[in-house]
């Protein structure tokens, strides 16, 4: 027969054993769950980066598309503080022989690209857009 202090004794806390395996079990999770979060921030601030990059070059070839004028050439600038700055290379080049569905040929079509260059990461970075526009298009 049992002693009935002694079973009672046994059931009132854990055993050091469980503690360990129940320390062990909330370690993993709260590890797994930190590096979640950091790559959730990563990929937040990648994406914020993203958009900004994408913002920048669309407003450069804005900024080409509305001049009344188009000459070809290229244009160098620079954006930002020193260590985060932004190359920008815009390149305005008459097309030739562009033709429509019709098999008209298009005049005065220019080809308007803006590149982009940062370092980021630990590498160089490249974007670029590019769009066509009529070289009369604001022309009276």
């Amino acid at each position: 027969m049992r002693h009935p202090a002694h079973s009672n004794h046994r059931r009132r806390g854990f055993l050091l054993l469980e503690m360990v395996l129940a320390l062990a079990v909330f370690g993993i999770a709260a590890t797994g769950f930190a590096v979640a979060l950091h790559r959730m921030a990563d990929t937040a601030a990648l994406a914020q980066s993203e958009m900004r990059i994408t913002r920048i070059l669309e407003s450069a070839l804005d900024e080409t598309l509305s001049l009344p004028v188009l000459e070809e050439g290229e244009t160098e600038t620079e954006m930002g503080e020193p260590g985060s700055e932004i190359k920008f290379l815009t390149t305005v080049e008459l097309l030739d022989e562009m033709e429509n569905e019709e098999g008209q040929l298009l005049q005065e079509m220019y080809r308007i690209e803006v590149k982009a260059n940062w370092y980021a990461n630990g590498e160089w970075q490249e974007r670029i857009v590019e769009t066509w526009r009529y070289g009369r298009l604001y022309q009276p």
